[in-house]
C-alpha cells in the first residue's frame, strides 16, 4: 500500500492475535503482499491476492487493511499528500501530489466528486447532498 509498515512482521502477527483474529492462510498472503509490495491501493492488493488465492474477496483485503490500521501496524494517511491551502479557494481547484511524485490538477467541480465519492463509501454519506467542504490549513 505504499505505506511503510510501522511493526515487524513477528509483531504484527501478536496484535493481530490480542485483536482476535484468528491467523489464516488468507490474512498471511495478504501480509505478506501489503509488507512486501509497493501497492498503491487496497484494489491493487485485492488483484495480486486474488491471483494467487481467487477465494479472496475485496471485503476481506479493506477488512485486513482497516485491521492493521487499527493495530498500529500501518498508516494510510501517509499514502497521499493532499494540499489545499488559499490558492485552492481562490482558484476553486486542488493540487494533489502523491508520493510518487505525480500531481493531479482538480477542478472545484471534480474536487467535490471525489469528495462525495469518498464518504459515499465510508458510510457518511446516505443521500444528502454536500453544503460545504473546508480544507483545514
Amino acid at each position: 500500500m505504499s505505506q511503510k509498515a510501522l511493526m515487524d512482521k513477528k509483531e504484527i502477527i501478536e496484535r493481530l492475535r490480542e485483536h482476535g483474529c484468528r491467523i489464516t492462510k488468507q490474512r498471511m498472503l495478504l501480509l505478506d503482499i501489503i509488507l512486501s509490495e509497493e501497492c498503491s491501493c487496497s484494489k491493487e492488493i485485492y488483484y495480486k491476492a486474488s491471483a494467487i488465492d481467487k477465494s479472496i474477496g475485496s471485503a476481506t483485503v479493506y477488512r485486513m487493511i482497516n485491521t492493521l490500521e487499527e493495530i498500529g501496524a500501518i498508516d494510510r494517511r501517509n499514502m497521499y499528500r493532499i494540499e489545499c491551502g488559499k490558492n485552492c479557494a481562490e482558484s476553486f481547484g486542488c493540487t494533489v501530489e502523491l508520493e510518487d511524485d505525480t500531481v493531479i490538477e482538480l477542478s472545484e467541480s471534480k474536487w467535490n466528486q471525489i469528495i462525495a465519492a469518498g464518504l459515499k463509501a465510508y458510510g457518511y454519506l446516505n443521500g444528502q447532498e454536500i453544503r460545504s467542504v473546508v480544507a483545514n490549513v
